[in-house]
């Protein structure tokens, strides 16, 4: 590929990983250990991601563990999940946290739906955008009178078009079946 629309390519590649990063923090009613991946815990002092202060398992289907590396942390870490964001209690019984993930209810379904949805037309409106940036890139490359001939940037116009439908076409996809993931009961 040529250099000149690689970076942009390579743009596209991350607002789509991104945007599956995104999906994984959404909860489909199913124990994930990625809805904890933002949470940090309070560690002597240091905030440090949950995952590094105890043992995260999935028991059953709705059930999260948490088994701390050390006893001392199971108030930090339920501290830690209270202010966050997920919306469940945790409960412990002086060894272990348990997560119990309540079944989804289909406004919630749809809720959630409606959230991944947005998300990806947000994913492509950013690779739209970074189209528009390679052709304007290309543009004045063939005005600043540079040795690129006319048919070269139309070739390269071309490759960048072809890139913007792939990114966008797995955009659906990924969206699909993530909603697919959702509203399955």
């Amino acid at each position: 590929m040529d250099d000149r629309i690689k970076v942009y390519v390579e743009k596209m590649d991350k607002s789509y990983a991104s945007m599956i990063e995104e999906f994984s923090t959404i909860r489909a009613g199913r124990a994930n250990p990625n809805v904890l991946k933002k949470i940090t815990v309070d560690y002597y002092g240091t905030p440090t991601p949950l995952a590094q202060v105890g043992n995260i398992t999935v028991p059953e289907p709705r059930i999260l563990q948490i088994q701390p590396w050390e006893p001392s942390m199971i108030k930090p870490i339920e501290k830690a999940i209270n202010m966050s964001d997920i919306g469940i209690n945790p409960s412990n019984d002086g060894r272990v946290i348990r997560l119990v993930f309540p079944e989804l209810t289909e406004e919630r379904r749809k809720a959630l739906v409606k959230d991944i949805k947005k998300k990806g037309e947000n994913a492509k409106v950013a690779v739209r955008n970074i189209r528009r940036d390679a052709n304007d890139s290309l543009k004045k490359l063939g005005k600043s009178g540079s040795d690129v001939s006319e048919d070269e940037i139309k070739d390269l116009e071309d490759v960048i078009q072809k890139e913007t439908d792939k990114h966008i076409k797995d955009i659906d996809k990924a969206v699909d079946e993530k909603s697919k993931e959702i509203l399955t009961v």
